[in-house]
């Protein structure tokens, strides 16, 4: 049987497709902007027919209507990441969170989370059959090849990426064709305080350097800061339309990478159409799977790494907690600690945690004495390297847990130094003397 053959064998409707759904079943759902919302809308229509079905999920961009109070007993949410539409089920007790770092979620996926059904979005597919998985290679692709059954919303509006990052039509167990343009993110608003913090940021960076940025108004604000810097290198889990112009204007080229050379390679990507119209059919684009992509033995072999990260508090000795406030989950690791141990196996590799110094307004400051109770130390304070504020930067590395509390005090917001010199003086039994 030939490909097209087999082909129009399985294309079905999206309603036929999630007859394949069993009760008790495991099911993995494609990643971010990747999710095949089409499938998942025709799971919840078919709820009441499905009883303990467990949905693992990293980011949700779609509607989460999974997640609500009349699916429980039907659909159970395991999130590997909990972004905002899940933080509510999760708090509750109405969905759960598996701590992973995000180089390991393939594995798990082959292992103790193996799926028994895999939904996902892909492109059409080329003349020998082959899909490209598009804007979600990450941990969608170990979730299909895992899977006993495999449904794929062929979407032509998915991206048709170049690299490790396809999955033929003989692999897929029902075919179903929706067209609908992917979700869209926004470009976050930049202010002064990510402009700053992008200029201080951007003072860390040399021409020739391979970079990691994550997507908001602070990695927006440092690529906004790089229009002075040449030859510069792309090996990220993903970026977004903050980086396109750089690319197009060759400063970012990779010229110098040692890895991929002249390549933008990416595990998973979000953002607006004009990125997705931009990475379709471009062959300077490498997807790959995360496992690859973010594994810190792989990241290494570019020298002169730099990632960039943020976080949600960090305290006065330099752990990093980018994950929850005190007991309440917000996020998760994702690739924050992939790549800051990645930098750190790079030549001339460096990691910075970027953030701004106060948050609700003012009223809360980022740089504590002590970390919240119960708050996920997510980067430990041997990892980190450089800390930087819209007050400038704080180098960490090789310093003692004085040098680093002083340190820390000088970037912190204006407003809360007093009491930081306070706790400093209580924990190191000398006058703060600047």
């Amino acid at each position: 049987m030939s490909w097209k053959e087999y082909y129009q064998k399985h294309r079905m409707s999206a309603a036929e497709a999630i007859q394949l759904v069993r009760s008790g079943n495991v099911v993995s759902i494609g990643h971010a902007v990747g999710e095949p919302t089409a499938l998942v809308d025709a799971l919840v229509a078919n709820a009441d027919q499905l009883h303990d079905v467990e949905l693992l999920h990293m980011v949700l961009m779609g509607k989460g209507e999974y997640l609500t109070e009349r699916m429980q007993g039907h659909f159970r949410h395991n999130s590997l990441f909990v972004g905002g539409a899940a933080r509510g089920a999760v708090e509750q007790g109405r969905a759960d969170f598996t701590p992973c770092y995000f180089h390991l979620v393939p594995e798990l996926l082959r292992t103790s989370l193996q799926p028994d059904v895999a939904m996902i979005m892909v492109s059409p597919p080329d003349e020998e059959g082959n899909c490209s998985l598009g804007v979600s290679v990450d941990y969608t692709l170990a979730g299909a090849l895992a899977a006993k059954t495999v449904i794929a919303q062929v979407n032509r509006h998915m991206p048709r990426c170049h690299g490790d990052c396809f999955l033929h039509v003989t692999d897929l167990t029902a075919i179903v064709e929706h067209d609908q343009p992917l979700i869209e993110l926004q470009p976050a608003q930049i202010g002064p305080i990510e402009r700053e913090i992008g200029r201080h940021c951007a003072s860390l960076i040399r021409d020739g350097d391979c970079l990691q940025l994550g997507i908001g108004a602070l990695p927006d604000a440092v690529l906004m800061s790089l229009g002075d810097k040449n030859d510069l290198g792309l090996h990220a889990e993903m970026f977004s339309d903050g980086a396109v112009d750089l690319i197009r204007n060759g400063n970012i080229n990779g010229r110098h990478k040692n890895l991929h050379t002249g390549k933008h390679v990416a595990t998973f990507l979000m953002g607006t159409k004009r990125l997705y119209d931009f990475v379709n059919d471009n062959p300077s684009v490498y997807m790959a799977p995360v496992d690859y992509v973010n594994n810190p033995l792989v990241i290494g072999r570019n020298d002169n790494m730099v990632s960039i990260n943020s976080c949600v508090q960090i305290d006065l000795t330099g752990q990093v907690c980018s994950e929850s406030v005190g007991l309440r989950q917000i996020s998760a690791v994702g690739g924050q600690v992939d790549f800051i141990r990645g930098a750190a196996l790079s030549k001339g590799g460096r990691s910075i945690i970027a953030v701004g110094s106060t948050a609700a307004h003012g009223r809360i400051s980022k740089i504590v004495p002590v970390l919240d109770e119960g708050a996920a130390v997510t980067t430990n304070r041997m990892d980190v390297e450089y800390i930087v504020t819209e007050y400038g930067v704080a180098d960490l590395k090789g310093k003692t847990l004085r040098e680093r509390a002083q340190a820390l005090i000088h970037i912190a917001h204006p407003d809360f130094r007093p009491q930081l010199m306070e706790a400093y003086e209580q924990r190191f039994h000398q006058k703060w003397a600047g």
